[in-house]
């Protein structure tokens, strides 16, 4: 994916432009960007300040971070299901039940 040559802080800078009565044209044209751009910037960054983009990157870390250890402990638990039904320790059909 290509990244952006801009940072979350100058892209809140110049929607705060626009949403201060500067014309979303003229904004384009100093950046170098065009209309789909500024208007992708705004539906994703519409609203927010730099303290809200600081939360919104801490969350994203922390949901990637938990995603990878629910991904680990499944996988550990395939392999150890495996290894368990290739030695043959697992339940027995026809043992007695205990209960």
């Amino acid at each position: 994916m290509k990244t952006s040559k801009f940072t979350e802080s100058q892209i809140i800078k110049a929607l705060r432009e626009h949403e201060g009565g500067r014309q979303a044209q003229d904004l384009c044209r100093d950046l170098g960007i065009s209309s789909a751009t500024f208007y992708q910037w705004k539906r994703k960054y519409g609203g927010m300040e730099a303290r809200d983009l600081k939360r919104l990157k801490e969350l994203e870390s922390e949901n990637s971070r938990l995603k990878r250890l629910i991904a680990d402990s499944i996988l550990d638990k395939e392999i150890l299901r495996d290894v368990i039904e290739k030695k043959g320790w697992g339940p027995t059909s026809g043992a007695s039940s205990l209960k």
